[in-house]
Protein backbone atom coordinates (compact mmCIF):
# COMPACT_ATOMS: atom_id res chain seq x y z
CA UNK A 1 0.00 0.00 0.00
CA UNK A 2 1.40 3.35 -1.03
CA UNK A 3 1.85 6.19 1.42
CA UNK A 4 -0.89 8.25 -0.20
CA UNK A 5 -3.32 5.32 0.00
CA UNK A 6 -2.53 4.76 3.68
CA UNK A 7 -2.96 8.47 4.35
CA UNK A 8 -6.32 8.54 2.56
CA UNK A 9 -7.48 5.54 4.61
CA UNK A 10 -6.66 7.22 7.94
CA UNK A 11 -7.83 10.77 7.25
CA UNK A 12 -11.35 11.81 8.25
CA UNK A 13 -13.96 11.67 5.52
CA UNK A 14 -15.66 14.79 4.22
CA UNK A 15 -19.03 13.45 5.36
CA UNK A 16 -17.78 13.10 8.95
CA UNK A 17 -16.65 16.70 8.97
CA UNK A 18 -19.91 17.86 7.40
CA UNK A 19 -21.73 16.60 10.50
CA UNK A 20 -19.52 18.61 12.87
CA UNK A 21 -21.51 21.42 14.49
CA UNK A 22 -18.45 23.69 14.80
CA UNK A 23 -17.75 23.58 11.07
CA UNK A 24 -21.34 24.31 10.07
CA UNK A 25 -20.81 28.05 9.34
CA UNK A 26 -18.02 27.37 6.87
CA UNK A 27 -18.89 23.85 5.75
CA UNK A 28 -19.85 24.95 2.23
CA UNK A 29 -16.32 26.29 1.65
CA UNK A 30 -14.37 23.88 3.81
CA UNK A 31 -15.89 20.75 2.31
CA UNK A 32 -15.38 21.73 -1.31
CA UNK A 33 -14.11 18.65 -3.18
CA UNK A 34 -11.11 20.40 -4.73
CA UNK A 35 -9.66 21.03 -1.26
CA UNK A 36 -9.62 17.28 -0.53
CA UNK A 37 -8.06 16.00 -3.77
CA UNK A 38 -4.40 15.14 -4.09
CA UNK A 39 -3.29 17.08 -7.16
CA UNK A 40 0.05 18.41 -8.36
CA UNK A 41 -0.90 21.92 -7.24
CA UNK A 42 -2.72 21.24 -3.98
CA UNK A 43 -0.14 18.86 -2.48
CA UNK A 44 2.84 21.28 -2.45
CA UNK A 45 0.58 24.06 -1.21
CA UNK A 46 -0.70 21.84 1.61
CA UNK A 47 2.82 20.83 2.64
CA UNK A 48 4.04 24.44 2.61
CA UNK A 49 1.08 25.69 4.64
CA UNK A 50 1.38 22.84 7.13
CA UNK A 51 5.07 23.49 7.70
CA UNK A 52 4.54 27.23 8.01
CA UNK A 53 1.74 26.84 10.54
CA UNK A 54 3.61 24.11 12.40
CA UNK A 55 6.54 26.40 13.12
CA UNK A 56 4.88 29.80 13.37
CA UNK A 57 2.53 29.13 16.30
CA UNK A 58 2.76 26.50 19.04
CA UNK A 59 -0.98 25.98 19.65
CA UNK A 60 -3.91 25.76 17.25
CA UNK A 61 -1.66 25.08 14.29
CA UNK A 62 -3.95 22.44 12.78
CA UNK A 63 -6.90 24.81 12.67
CA UNK A 64 -4.77 27.64 11.30
CA UNK A 65 -3.43 25.37 8.54
CA UNK A 66 -6.93 24.17 7.64
CA UNK A 67 -8.32 27.71 7.45
CA UNK A 68 -5.32 29.03 5.50
CA UNK A 69 -5.79 26.17 3.03
CA UNK A 70 -9.19 27.56 2.00
CA UNK A 71 -8.04 30.71 0.16
CA UNK A 72 -4.81 29.05 -1.01
CA UNK A 73 -6.75 26.10 -2.51
CA UNK A 74 -4.35 23.72 -0.79
CA UNK A 75 -5.03 20.15 0.26
CA UNK A 76 -6.70 20.53 3.67
CA UNK A 77 -5.92 17.12 5.22
CA UNK A 78 -2.30 17.27 4.13
CA UNK A 79 -1.88 20.80 5.49
CA UNK A 80 -3.32 19.67 8.83
CA UNK A 81 -1.21 16.51 8.96
CA UNK A 82 2.10 18.20 8.15
CA UNK A 83 1.73 20.46 11.20
CA UNK A 84 2.59 17.44 13.32
CA UNK A 85 6.26 17.97 12.45
CA UNK A 86 6.21 20.08 15.60
CA UNK A 87 4.44 18.13 18.31
CA UNK A 88 4.92 17.91 22.08
CA UNK A 89 7.55 15.19 21.68
CA UNK A 90 9.66 17.11 19.17
CA UNK A 91 9.08 20.65 20.44
CA UNK A 92 12.20 20.65 22.64
CA UNK A 93 14.38 19.69 19.68
CA UNK A 94 12.82 22.36 17.46
CA UNK A 95 13.19 24.98 20.21
CA UNK A 96 16.93 24.29 20.40
CA UNK A 97 17.19 24.42 16.60
CA UNK A 98 15.17 27.66 16.48
CA UNK A 99 17.38 29.22 19.14
CA UNK A 100 20.51 28.28 17.17
CA UNK A 101 18.99 29.57 13.91
CA UNK A 102 17.93 32.82 15.58
CA UNK A 103 21.39 33.37 17.07
CA UNK A 104 23.06 32.57 13.77
CA UNK A 105 20.83 34.83 11.70
CA UNK A 106 20.82 37.73 14.11
CA UNK A 107 24.47 37.22 15.15
CA UNK A 108 23.86 38.48 18.66
CA UNK A 109 27.34 38.67 20.10
CA UNK A 110 27.94 42.36 20.60
CA UNK A 111 27.20 43.88 23.96
CA UNK A 112 25.10 47.00 24.03
CA UNK A 113 26.77 49.76 26.03
CA UNK A 114 25.19 52.10 28.48
CA UNK A 115 24.39 52.54 32.13
CA UNK A 116 20.95 50.92 32.02
CA UNK A 117 22.31 47.82 30.32
CA UNK A 118 25.07 47.37 32.92
CA UNK A 119 22.52 47.74 35.74
CA UNK A 120 20.20 45.18 34.18
CA UNK A 121 22.93 42.64 33.47
CA UNK A 122 24.65 42.89 36.85
CA UNK A 123 22.33 42.07 39.65
CA UNK A 124 18.89 40.89 40.40
CA UNK A 125 17.47 41.52 36.89
CA UNK A 126 20.09 39.63 34.88
CA UNK A 127 18.06 36.41 34.73
CA UNK A 128 15.11 38.32 33.27
CA UNK A 129 17.27 39.96 30.60
CA UNK A 130 18.75 36.57 29.66
CA UNK A 131 15.27 35.05 29.47
CA UNK A 132 13.95 37.76 27.15
CA UNK A 133 17.02 37.63 24.94
CA UNK A 134 16.79 33.86 24.60
CA UNK A 135 13.03 33.93 24.04
CA UNK A 136 13.28 36.65 21.42
CA UNK A 137 16.03 34.85 19.55
CA UNK A 138 14.06 31.60 19.69
CA UNK A 139 10.86 33.23 18.43
CA UNK A 140 12.79 34.80 15.56
CA UNK A 141 14.36 31.40 14.85
CA UNK A 142 10.90 29.83 14.66
CA UNK A 143 9.82 32.51 12.18
CA UNK A 144 12.88 31.82 10.03
CA UNK A 145 12.24 28.07 10.24
CA UNK A 146 8.61 28.62 9.23
CA UNK A 147 9.56 30.51 6.08
CA UNK A 148 12.52 28.36 5.06
CA UNK A 149 10.91 24.96 5.73
CA UNK A 150 7.70 25.93 3.97
CA UNK A 151 9.63 27.01 0.87
CA UNK A 152 11.73 23.85 0.91
CA UNK A 153 8.66 21.71 1.59
CA UNK A 154 6.89 23.24 -1.39
CA UNK A 155 9.82 22.55 -3.71
CA UNK A 156 10.54 19.02 -2.42
CA UNK A 157 6.91 17.91 -2.40
CA UNK A 158 6.39 19.29 -5.91
CA UNK A 159 9.44 17.39 -7.11
CA UNK A 160 8.35 14.20 -5.27
CA UNK A 161 4.85 14.47 -6.75
CA UNK A 162 6.23 14.77 -10.28
CA UNK A 163 8.60 11.84 -9.65
CA UNK A 164 5.80 9.61 -8.37
CA UNK A 165 3.54 10.46 -11.30
CA UNK A 166 6.33 9.86 -13.84
CA UNK A 167 7.20 6.55 -12.19
CA UNK A 168 3.57 5.41 -12.23
CA UNK A 169 3.22 6.47 -15.85
CA UNK A 170 6.36 4.54 -16.90
CA UNK A 171 5.09 1.42 -15.11
CA UNK A 172 1.78 1.67 -16.95
CA UNK A 173 3.57 2.11 -20.27
CA UNK A 174 5.77 -0.93 -19.61
CA UNK A 175 2.72 -3.00 -18.71
CA UNK A 176 0.92 -1.86 -21.85
CA UNK A 177 4.00 -2.65 -23.99
CA UNK A 178 4.26 -6.12 -22.46
CA UNK A 179 0.56 -6.79 -23.17
CA UNK A 180 0.91 -5.52 -26.72
CA UNK A 181 3.96 -7.72 -27.35
CA UNK A 182 2.10 -10.69 -25.91
CA UNK A 183 -0.89 -10.03 -28.16
CA UNK A 184 1.36 -9.64 -31.20
CA UNK A 185 3.21 -12.90 -30.42
CA UNK A 186 -0.02 -14.84 -30.00
CA UNK A 187 -1.28 -13.38 -33.28
CA UNK A 188 1.84 -14.59 -35.16
CA UNK A 189 1.77 -18.17 -33.81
Amino acid sequence: MAFADAFRFKMPKREELAGNKYLAPIAHRFLSPELWRFTRRSVPRGVALGLFCGFIIPLGQIFLAAFMALPARANVPLAAAVTFVTNPLTFGFWAVVANWVGKTVLNIDAAVGGMANSELESGRWSWLVDLFQTAGVTVFGFAVLAVVTSALGYLVSGWAWRYMVARRRSRRLKTMEARLEQLLETGKG
